[in-house]
């Protein structure tokens, strides 16, 4: 359970951080180059420090696939933010949690108790008020045309998480640091490419919070393929989801004074609910 907390913990730091970086209008790409540049340093370090660690060819493979879907799934989000705006295109991102849940009881035979399937219609109406939450407190309406990029974003970040279940069933886990060291380091040269190609003005301070930013997205997917490895995927992804809401709500209220409204509040009761009921 440790994992799971510390992957709920580091998740919330990232949304923290993002939602920091938008209030001073930094660039976001710029901002994801910085992170996937510390985050992967990291990784080697870890990598290197660690007698155990090990390496393949197909880790390397799967790591530079998954590096492209991770970068492919921040270009998504920020498409939805433009056009549904960011709380629409949060929630599209949470309700993710289907993909890898979905593949997990099917591709894994991961069943779930009568408890956890009530819990999975909790993490769905606590996602629901959210929504309700944030969209009457940005005026966010949903139209037709962006469905595609919510669509987008929904699989993007679903299959990226899911892409480490799949590792953590079929890969040893010494390889773990080895196949970060990839992911991030692919999606850190991805982003610079395109910043180049876009000609887009260095921020050195943008570039700083995500060297930040780097530490905690790093140490997420460190402690997530730690939790997949002890817990089942049906009962990660939907707490990590909901926890990370949760958190980010209270952190947000402590930072930037932001208050819930009433669907806010009934959602958080809902998601403390689900969580219980996942446990089981």
């Amino acid at each position: 359970m440790i994992n799971l907390l510390l992957t709920i913990l580091c998740s919330t730091s990232i949304a923290l951080i993002l939602k920091y970086n938008d209030t001073k209008k930094g660039n976001s790409l710029l901002l994801l180059a910085g992170n996937y540049f510390v985050a992967s340093i990291i990784s080697l370090v870890v990598f290197y420090l660690n007698d155990n660690a090990a390496y393949s060819t197909e880790s390397f493979l799967f790591g530079i696939f998954l590096g492209i879907l991770f970068l492919g799934a921040f270009f998504a989000f920020t498409q939805a933010v433009k056009l549904s705006g960011t709380a629409i295109a949060t929630i599209s991102s949470r309700i993710s949690l289907i993909v890898p849940v979905g593949l997990s009881i099917f591709l894994f035979d991961e069943k779930p108790s009568v408890l956890q399937y009530l819990g999975f219609i909790f993490v769905a109406v606590t996602l629901y008020l959210f929504y309700l939450s944030l969209s009457k407190s940005d005026g966010s309406t949903l139209r037709i045309k962006n469905y595609f990029y919510l669509l987008l974003v929904l699989v993007g970040v679903g299959s990226a998480d899911f892409g480490m279940k799949i590792f953590e069933q079929w890969r040893p886990v010494e390889e773990k640091s080895f196949f970060l060291f990839v992911i991030f380091g692919c999606a850190f040269v991805y982003s610079m490419i395109i910043f180049f190609i876009r000609s887009d003005k260095f921020e050195f301070d943008t570039f700083l919070r995500g060297n930040i930013l780097g530490v905690p997205n790093m140490l997420s997917s460190f402690f997530l393929i730690g939790a997949l490895t002890q817990l089942n995927a049906i009962f990660v992804y939907p707490v990590t989801n909901v926890g990370i809401i949760i958190f980010t709500a209270i952190g947000a209220f402590l930072i930037w004074k932001e208050k819930l409204n009433k669907f806010g509040l009934v959602a958080l009761v809902a998601g403390v609910i689900s969580i219980i009921l996942l446990s089981n």
